[in-house]
């Protein structure tokens, strides 16, 4: 199954709480049996020292030899200069967009990252938004923002873990280019509601460790302990997430 398993978000380099080298996400994903992982940088250089951030990921990636993917990321307050640098983060290759409203200070619905989605959407790149942070990373008005940007694929980062997991399906019904992270959510509750929903199902799941803020070893547990059929579960751990990606041919 490690060809097959991919991690769509972890979080490398220094962070406020936590710290996560590549070496040590590399043996962890050995362990674990995890094919493909997407980096995102820590809160520091999301929020601020961008470019740092970006070449922190894509060196990561270049070193593993394919087994980790860069996401860019980008202030959307530095204008042009955010779209010139996401441009040399492409260039470095990294294959997705990622953004935090609250540690980059913007309401989801007030336009300013519009050029970076209208980048996203050139380059074919989904966009993961981190949600669950009251007021302005809620579930619900990042299924407006994915109304506005149908040809951007989101991830709903934590589907609104813990005190929004109420919205995930609402949001998922609202717009359909929506997916959602499956980190902390329970399967037997959370997931499985989702899984159920006939708007919604496994195809719109997608596999997230959220590493080193969660036990990768149990996020990856309770997708194999789901009782899905197998096709489900394949989709879930990696399929839908390499759909998004672009990714063809044979897995990683």
């Amino acid at each position: 199954m490690t060809g097959q398993v991919l991690d769509a978000h972890v979080r490398i380099g220094p962070g406020r709480e936590v710290e996560l080298d590549p070496a040590t996400l590399l043996s962890t994903m050995d362990q674990l049996g995890i094919g493909q992982a997407l980096v995102c940088p820590g809160e520091r250089h999301i929020a601020v020292h961008n470019a740092e951030g970006n070449d922190l990921t894509a060196a990561a990636a270049a070193a593993a030899g394919g087994r980790l993917l860069a996401y860019a990321v980008a202030t959307p307050w530095r204008g042009a200069a955010a779209l010139t640098e996401l441009a040399r983060a492409r260039a470095a290759g990294a294959v997705a967009l990622a953004l935090d409203p609250v540690l980059q200070g913007f309401d989801l619905l007030d336009g300013l990252t519009d050029p970076l989605l209208e980048f996203a959407a050139a380059q074919g790149w989904p966009v993961y938004v981190r949600t669950g942070t009251p007021p302005s990373a809620l579930p619900l008005p990042l299924a407006s923002l994915a109304r506005r940007h149908p040809a951007v694929n989101f991830l709903m980062g934590r589907s609104g873990a813990t005190d929004f997991w109420i919205d995930a399906a609402p949001a998922l019904r609202y717009a359909p280019n929506l997916y959602a992270d499956t980190s902390y959510a329970p399967w037997d509750t959370v997931l499985s509601g989702l899984a159920a929903d006939p708007e919604i199902g496994t195809g719109r799941l997608v596999f997230c460790t959220d590493a080193p803020y969660t036990v990768p070893g149990s996020e990856l547990g309770k997708l194999r302990e789901w009782p899905l059929a197998e096709r489900a579960r394949a989709a879930v751990l990696g399929g839908t997430a390499r759909a998004l990606l672009g990714i063809t041919g044979p897995e990683s």
